[in-house]
């Protein structure tokens, strides 16, 4: 099954068939209204969604009554805005459309493929200031107070989404199951044996792994240049767009956060590759039961200090 633009596995031990079955299908609905909640590219019939946020009607935004799902998951990305000194923030719609289109017209057409012109992209960048993103939480209404602003969640959503699903499983006793949403890897419990589970995490080039890592609960996020790219006269531009200087972060090639909760790993794993490495362990190692691995662009390995605990022998 594919939601948020990438594929879902789903592992788990049950007694039959059938009861996997019926618990993956809980897992598949609830991922799949997340979803189409938060969606930037897609309205769905009947639902208010981010894409109708992002709309402009007579040249402003409109103040949308949404689900909760919606400003709960705004809050939250607010509260990863301030916690990672700006490096997640949902506002640049602006500037990250730009990359998108220009990396879906290079990647459909590479004898065509250009880079955003500068002067587009810093205007774009007028209107990234996440206070323009006022959230009545009482009402659960949205408005985007700058007409040239647009949300875009790529940062959180995904990670978000993945930890409410195995919230909901562990509040009705389920254990015994790994989510992996596009990377996104959530395990649920141990093994019925009480074993941990075993998780690589994939060296840049695809053909091996950086690291086995042993897992009972906790989540494991990768955030890699190698994952989605384009290339413009013989260089490799990808898709985590630093938000000073609007263009790719350089520095590393992957980055990795363990940690309990998958949407937390997710805004980190991204804020940790925009990050220079110093300010990076810093803020990975204020914050107890995080750890992270961070691959440079010449191979080196650099881990925070509790990250071998994890680390399978």
């Amino acid at each position: 099954m594919e939601y948020f633009d990438t594929v879902i596995t789903i592992v788990g031990y049950e007694d039959t068939q059938e009861k996997f079955d019926a618990v993956a299908d809980e897992i598949l609905s609830e991922l799949g209204e997340y979803h189409r909640l938060y969606s930037i590219y897609h309205r769905f019939a009947g639902i208010e969604n981010l894409c109708t946020i992002n709309e402009l009607v007579n040249g402003s935004h409109r103040t949308v009554k949404v689900d909760k799902r919606i400003v709960d998951m705004l809050i939250y990305a607010k509260e990863m805005y301030e916690l990672t000194d700006g490096m997640v923030n949902i506002a640049m719609g602006s500037v990250l459309s730009l990359w998108h289109d220009y990396r879906e017209l290079g990647g459909d057409d590479p004898a065509q493929a250009a880079l955003p012109p500068t002067d587009k992209l810093k205007a774009a960048a007028q209107h990234t200031d996440i206070t323009n993103l006022m959230i009545d939480e009482e009402n659960c209404t949205v408005t985007l107070t700058d007409p040239q602003m647009k949300l875009d969640v790529g940062a959180v959503a995904k990670g978000y989404a993945t930890e409410m699903v195995a919230r909901k499983l562990e509040e009705k006793g389920v254990t015994g199951y790994v989510l992996n949403v596009g990377g996104n890897i959530r395990t649920v419990g141990t093994k019925p044996d009480g074993e941990k589970w075993t998780v690589g995490i994939e060296k840049p080039n695809g053909e091996d792994y950086l690291a086995y890592l042993e897992l009972n609960g906790e989540s494991v996020v990768t955030s890699g240049s190698y994952q989605r790219y384009y290339i413009v006269d013989g260089k490799r531009y990808h898709h985590i767009i630093h938000p000073d200087t609007q263009m790719p972060a350089e520095g590393f090639t992957s980055v990795s956060v363990v940690c309990k909760d998958s949407g937390l790993g997710d805004a980190l794993s991204t804020a940790l590759f925009c990050l220079p490495l110093d300010k990076g362990i810093e803020l990975i190692e204020s914050m107890p039961g995080v750890e992270a691995m961070w691959v440079d662009e010449q191979g080196e390995k650099t881990v925070s200090s509790g990250f071998s605990d994890y680390v399978k022998e």
